[in-house]
Parts: structure tokens; sequence; C-alpha cells
């Protein structure tokens, strides 16, 4: 954490965060739903610190009071964008439920490393107060409000809009968009305030995607291929940028960190595209396709072509490097962006998929690739699923990611990573030329959790990250 006179969470500046300390502990939710076992999604905190006797192990477990949440990605209840607050203290970490809608509010001050329930926000009141439900992303703001995205009604239609919460009682202010305004999907969202902008994106409608995916429900129209522009103060949607088919299911989307930046990145799921948006000359925003992912030809497969599914990505503190996950190719991708119209592969790695070479998958045409990747064993097990969310260490340096996309998704496309649980894996990242290869040293193996195989999604560290601060 930042030390210096009369400041708040955080740090000043993301080239500041890159000098942060290492990374000792990093919080993961773990979930139960779609699996057999019939016990409550958790929140693990692991020791990432390679001195430490407890490294690469769970050290702690806060169950939820309740079955079937599917908690998915955290927040924080105050970050950099607070740094010139030094009432605002980074201990509480927002962890919305996507299918139940419950938010819990989870006191990681007290102890940071034995996190313990402090608050939780029942459904009903997203119900009744905002008309929302289906919560996603949470990013405190510079006010002390905290703000969620939501991807549906309480119906399981589809709805993006916002909530708001105190942030210190924790309570439902109510919604942050204008009434009548919201977009038609939601999924994730990122603010820039000296451009007075904020974009959100579209996952799906909740009930099409509660339990799998069926690639008719894109064509019956439930799921979204559009970028939403909204001005920060006022919260009026001004602009829908349609992405069109190539941009089908727009999900984690990223402003450069630099907070003067008026452009970043976004990855689109079903084609295997990412797109840049930017601030064009009129004042309006824009976007355009800047990297593509081939899809592979294939047989043995559920379709005769086999998308790269782009899940995650996040961008290096220093707006250098754009990572991402292909869930279903099995690899992550490393892009020197310097050049952000023109970003340009420098690392890659396997590591796991759907087209290892010894698996059912037959890949008959690949743009890419000379033969089909071996599978990744590390420390004796073979990992299963494929490579999804990342978060990087403040320094740039490694990479760390695990394999759950979110159960119901899981379960279809690979069973038996709920049967043997998902793993979190390290990367060591070249940040000098480009270049990724993976730490066989390291494996938190989440099938082995005492009540049974456990799918363990997104990564957060105490003092904050790439992926959940943004700088005012």
């Amino acid at each position: 954490m930042a030390k210096c006179g009369g400041c708040g969470p955080g740090y000043k500046s993301p080239l500041d965060a890159m000098k942060g300390p290492h990374e000792e502990i990093v919080y993961v939710p773990c979930i139960y739903r779609n699996t057999d076992i019939q016990k409550p999604d958790y929140l693990a905190t692991v020791d990432v610190d390679p001195k430490s006797p407890t490294y690469c192990k769970v050290i702690h477990r806060l169950p939820m009071p309740n079955l079937k949440d599917e908690l998915h990605h955290s927040g924080w209840n105050a970050c950099s964008s607070c740094f010139n607050d030094a009432s605002k203290k980074r201990n509480r970490l927002i962890l919305p439920s996507l299918i139940s809608s419950r938010i819990y509010v989870v006191d990681v001050g007290t102890d940071p490393r034995a996190p313990r329930l402090h608050k939780i926000v029942e459904p009903t009141e997203l119900f009744w107060k905002c008309g929302l439900a289906n919560p996603h992303t949470t990013h405190c703001l510079g006010s002390g409000q905290i703000m969620i995205s939501t991807m549906g009604d309480p119906s399981g239609n589809g709805k993006g809009g916002f909530v708001l919460l105190d942030g210190e009682t924790f309570e439902v202010i109510g919604n942050w968009e204008l009434p009548g305004e919201a977009a038609p999907f939601g999924y994730d969202f990122w603010y820039q305030p000296r451009h007075n902008v904020m974009m959100s994106t579209e996952w799906g409608a909740p009930k099409a995607l509660a339990n799998g995916f069926n690639p008719e429900d894109v064509k019956a129209g439930h799921y979204g291929q559009c970028i939403h522009v909204w001005d920060w103060t006022t919260h009026k949607h001004l602009q829908s940028l349609d992405l069109g088919e190539e941009g089908a299911i727009p999900l984690e989307i990223r402003f450069l960190h630099d907070p003067a930046a008026s452009e970043g990145f976004v990855g689109c799921a079903l084609n295997g595209t990412v797109f840049r948006f930017y601030k064009a000359q009129k004042g309006d925003w824009a976007a355009e396709k800047v990297i593509s992912v081939p899809s592979k030809k294939v047989e043995g497969w559920v379709l005769p072509q086999m998308p790269s599914l782009i899940t995650d990505i996040l961008i290096s503190l220093d707006d250098r490097f754009l990572y991402f996950s292909n869930w279903l190719h099995g690899d992550i991708r490393q892009y020197d962006i310097t050049d952000t119209r023109n970003p340009r592969l420098v690392g890659q790695v396997f590591l796991g998929g759907s087209i290892q070479n010894d698996g059912p998958v037959k890949v008959l045409e690949d743009k890419e690739l000379d033969q089909q990747p071996p599978p990744c064993v590390i420390k004796g097990k073979r990992i299963q699923g494929s490579p999804q969310m990342l978060q990087l260490s403040l320094d740039g340096k490694r990479l760390y990611v695990t394999t759950s996309l979110y159960s119901g998704w899981d379960k279809q496309f690979y069973p038996n990573l709920i049967k043997e649980g998902s793993v979190m894996m390290q990367i060591d990242v070249d940040t000098a030329k480009g270049g990724l290869k993976l730490n066989t040293d390291f494996l938190v193996d989440f099938g082995k959790e005492p009540d049974g195989p456990a799918l363990a999604h997104e990564l957060r560290y105490p003092g904050g990250d790439c992926t959940s601060d943004i700088w005012l």
C-alpha cells in the first residue's frame, strides 16, 4: 500500500502501482453450483509468497451462508480512485453472486489472511429498489460510493443497469442510470472521468445462459454485441456502438490505465476478436477490430468450427501489454500494444483447452498451428478445462490464471473440470521483449479442497490490481 501522509487507498498513479510490493496472498471465489457437491460457494485465501511455508496453499476458506450463489467477480469498497481521501480504507471486498443476485460484503481489513463476512445485501434490495438482478462487475467511485453492473431484471431477461451502494453502510441507494435508459444487456464496465465517459458491455439474458450455451439463443437475439457509452456526469446513455457479428458477446472492457487516455480494448468472446474503442475527432466514440483469432475447422466437437472464445483480457499497468485467454483453444496470448491500432503478438502459451493432441477433437484446418498442442501437466496433474481468469502482478512479471469460466458453461464444455476441480497457475512474463513461460513449480489444485473439487474463478490482491483500480 502507498506510504504517504494523508493519502487514501491504492497508489497515486499506475506507474507508482508498478513499484508496489510483491503479492503475498490472493482472494479467489470458489464455486460449487452445477457440481454434484451441495455446499455453498466460498472465498479462498491463497498464499502466493515464495518465501512462505504455506506457498501455493489455500490458507483460509470463508463459506457463504447460501447454496448455488455462483460467486463471480469481486471488487472493492475503495481503490486508487479514492487515493486523495485519507478517510477511506480498502478493507471490504464486494462479492456479487451472478445467479442468486446476493451481494456479500467481506471484511478483509481486520485480518487479511482470514476474511470474515461483514454484511449481506439480499436480492430483494436489488429487485425492489432498482428493478435489477444478476450483479456482475464492482468498481468503487471517487465519491466513496460503490457501483455494480447488472446483467438482468428480476425475471431473468437482459437488462444492463447499475446499482449504487453506500460505501459506508453498503445499503442499496438506487440506480446509477437514468429511468428507462438501462441497456438491453449488461456485463462489465469501466469509467474514465477525464473524458467524462463510462463504457459498458453485454453478455446475454441470464435465463438464456444460466445452464449452458445454445447457439440458437444467439440467433434469437438473447446475446449482445454492443458497447454502450454513458455520460459520466449526467449518467445519460449517449451511444451504442454495434460491433456486429464479429463483435458478438463483448465481455471484459478495459480503458488504458493512463487516466488521460481516451482509448481501450474489449474482448469479444463468440468470434475471437478484440476491438479497440476510442474517442473520435467529433468527440463521440468509435470502435475498430484490431485482433482476430481464427476459428479452427474440427471434427469430434459440437460444431464444425471451433472459435477461440476470448473470455478474460487485461492490460499491464504501464499500458504496454495486452493479455487475453482463449478458453476453447486453450492458450493465453500477450500482445505489445505500444501501437494501439496494430497490436503485435509477442507471447503465447497453451495450458489445456479443447484441441489437445490426445483428446477427442481432431483439427482439420488450422490457420495458425502446424500441430495440435500436447496436454498441460504440472506436478503430475493434467490440467482440465482451459486458461480463463487472469491477474497480473503489479510489476507485470507474473501472470496468474484460473481455469473456470462459469459453472453452467464449465459443465457443458469441460465436464472433467467439474469432476476434478480447477487449478491456479502462474506464468513468467518477459517484460523486456515479450514472452510467456509456464512456471512448472507453481500449482494450486482446487481439486483437493476439503469439501471436494471446486471451480476457482477471479483473482484479487488485497492492495489492488490492474483490473480493479481506476485512476482519476
